[in-house]
């Protein structure tokens, strides 16, 4: 295939209305920058959401570990609960490893709240049983059945208490 250089020389002739051209290739221009500031904007929109997407997924990896750490807390308590005030190495032992496991807890922002005498609140307290109130005030949390944990400025677990009726 041969090339024909008339055509060649027409495109680099100037067109006939320059002052034309001239807005045209400005429009173009114009066009072509909005598009290329809209394409970043969405990427940094996206970049966010998927800082935030990947900030949410930590936090709940994160949480779910923690809930299972406060399970085996659960059975830490009720152990040193059984043992009462022996002084036996192990159960020095067991108390050692508590207030340690206690220590790392709130370095992670996770500390227990007291229930007992409190008035019971939904937002923290789960009622498993109402006892009846024997003198009591109605609505007053009488025992602790499992403790209740809060994380940051949130309730990690619900306390689960009895409550006067």
């Amino acid at each position: 295939m041969e090339l024909d250089t008339r055509d060649y020389e027409k495109n680099l002739l100037p067109p006939a209305d320059l002052a034309g051209e001239v807005e045209r290739l400005q429009e173009s221009l114009r066009a072509e920058l909005d598009r290329n500031l809209r394409t970043l904007a969405d990427f940094k929109n996206y970049r966010r959401r998927l800082e935030r997407d990947n900030g949410k997924a930590a936090e709940e990896g994160k949480r779910v570990i923690i809930l299972q750490l406060l399970d085996i807390m659960d059975d830490m308590e009720n152990a040193m609960k059984w043992a009462g005030d022996e002084e036996s190495p192990f159960v020095e032992g067991v108390r050692n490893i508590h207030k340690k496991f206690l220590v790392m807890l709130e370095a992670q922002g996770v500390t227990a709240f007291d229930s007992i005498g409190t008035h019971f609140d939904h937002s923290l307290h789960e009622a498993v049983v109402v006892a009846p109130h024997n003198g009591r005030v109605p609505g007053i949390v009488i025992d602790e059945l499992r403790r209740g944990y809060r994380w940051n400025s949130g309730v990690l677990r619900h306390a689960q208490v009895r409550v006067a009726g």
